[in-house]
């Protein structure tokens, strides 16, 4: 039916991995609330959350050089990587308490044990990477991370990466085997199913075109079926905008003060993947190196061993790309009609502060496959052309803002949320380490938009995510502890051994 109004507590827009998270958490705080989830796509996790669209490693800073940084006395700089590691520990709480409590299944189906390690060449890179072991190994939150430069050793930890590599190179690797794959699709498609169980009105293919306020301090979503084209209209009392690179214009919709003066700047992957199974079963672990200077974080180039769909695959990239595309599936107008009164100072403010990260970009685009597989060979000195072929990797917007200290037209690497002073609605956006923090990341948007509950729902957080309010690093045996049980629940091994 046309123009049918509906009357709902909660409207989570987009059926990826942060609605999912958010949605999981509040049927277990307040399973009487009505929530409806409306998605443009035909099922959950099909844009930034699906398993070929992002890196699949669960970002706990075990092994990303981007999150630790040279300070100018020499000294290492790991707030960062503590901060991310912390974060990451309260997903691995969370969804251990979803298996524990049967509210999903077969966690091997989206989480596998694997080696996290940090590769860098030259001697420069090599002392640097020692200095981070250093600093990184006397952490509670790093224990049992192992440093090398013994070429013998490290033949042993990445026979494909060190195979045919001349023997005077300086290189050095860290590996800790407490790292994770995580299949973020796979998560996200179980938890909806498990909302499915709990009368949560899930509706794929339905868009939203316009939000906007009602008299009494609701939100009407006008919703249109992608199908039939027909327009429903929905009011809830909170609505969270988790629509990836969707999210920014919706937001801009709502009208709230906290929306203006933000852009966002999108920039596109594209991984390769290796197609002969000889190749894969030589490799086993997560392997980052160093970005190139002037390279976005999720450039960083990386060997990965990845589950999909229980089968083991090998990719390298992410090679950063420019589509003026907010999602995969968007339109190639999402950049210019993200441009408002509002932010275009903003705007163009970053486009002359960039100019290095855009014609970064414009080059990696214009990289022939030889010239990928030249950078592939970096990695792998044996790497042949016809045994590797190309994914597309998911769009990330990046947030542009006014910061204190960046000034006009910031561009922000990382995860935001935006929430209206009086709390009723929260918009996700940003990128990496995103999925990866989600549980950090939704309990944020409960602190800010719920505050009213906190006191009584905290015994339930807890009972959720026992280290909740806690530093984990400050409370080493707290840390083992949890560490322990979220292995035995999600079924990872503490040490792992085995290299199939």
């Amino acid at each position: 039916m046309s123009n049918q109004k509906t009357k709902t507590d909660v409207i989570l827009i987009g059926a990826g991995v942060m609605s999912a998270t958010l949605g999981t958490m509040l049927k277990e705080l307040v399973p009487e609330w009505n929530i409806k989830v409306f998605e443009k796509l035909a099922n959950a996790g099909e844009e930034s959350s699906n398993e070929w669209n992002n890196a699949g490693t669960g970002h706990a800073a075990l092994c990303e050089l981007n999150y630790t940084s040279e300070k100018p006395d020499g000294s290492v700089d790991i707030s960062k990587a503590i901060k991310i590691n912390e974060q990451f520990q309260l997903s691995m709480q969370f969804w251990s308490y979803l298996v524990n409590n049967k509210l999903i299944n077969n966690p091997q189906d989206f989480i596998m044990s694997l080696p996290h390690m940090s590769m860098v060449q030259g001697e420069q890179n090599v002392a640097f990477l020692k200095k981070r072991f250093e600093a990184m190994s006397n952490n509670p939150l790093f224990k049992g991370m192992e440093f090398s430069a013994d070429p013998e050793k490290l033949m042993e930890w990445i026979p494909l990466i060190m195979q045919g590599r001349p023997s005077n190179d300086a290189i050095a690797a860290t590996k800790i085997d407490t790292g994770t794959d995580v299949n973020f699709g796979a998560l996200t498609r179980m938890l909806f199913d498990h909302l499915q169980t709990k009368n949560v009105d899930i509706n794929y293919k339905h868009s939203v075109d316009a939000i906007k306020r009602t008299n009494d301090g609701s939100w009407e979503l006008k919703v249109k079926n992608v199908d039939s084209g027909s327009i429903e209209r929905h009011t809830a009392k909170f609505v969270f905008i988790g629509g990836g690179g969707g999210s920014l214009h919706l937001l801009q919709k709502t009208g709230i003060p906290e929306g203006k003066h933000i852009g966002g700047f999108p920039v596109s992957g594209i991984f390769m993947v290796c197609n002969n199974p000889d190749v894969v079963a030589q490799h086993h672990a997560k392997v980052y190196g160093k970005a190139q200077v002037g390279a976005p974080p999720m450039s960083v180039p990386h060997l990965d061993t990845r589950f999909i769909d229980n089968k083991k695959s090998l990719l390298f990239g992410p090679f950063a790309g420019f589509s003026p595309k907010f999602l995969k599936t968007g339109s190639m107008l999402d950049l210019i009609t993200s441009v408002k009164p509002n932010n275009v100072l903003t705007m163009l403010a970053a486009g002359a502060k960039e100019m290095s990260l855009t014609k970064y970009l414009i080059q990696q685009l214009m990289l022939s496959k030889e010239q990928r597989m030249k950078e592939l060979q970096e990695f792998i000195p044996n790497a042949k052309i016809e045994e590797w072929d190309f994914v597309v990797a998911g769009q990330r917007v990046q947030v542009i803002k006014d910061t204190e200290a960046g000034g006009k037209g910031t561009l922000q690497f990382g995860t935001e949320v935006i929430t209206a002073a009086d709390g009723s609605i929260a918009a996700l956006l940003g990128a990496s380490p995103g999925a990866s923090t989600a549980v950090h990341v939704m309990f944020d948007v409960i602190k800010k938009c719920f505050p009213q509950y906190i006191e009584e729902w905290e015994p339930k957080l807890k009972e959720m995510v026992p280290s909740y309010g806690m530093s984990l690093m400050e409370n080493p045996e707290l840390l083992h502890e949890m560490h322990a049980s979220t292995a035995q629940a999600l079924g990872l091994s503490e040490n792992l051994s085995d290299q199939s």
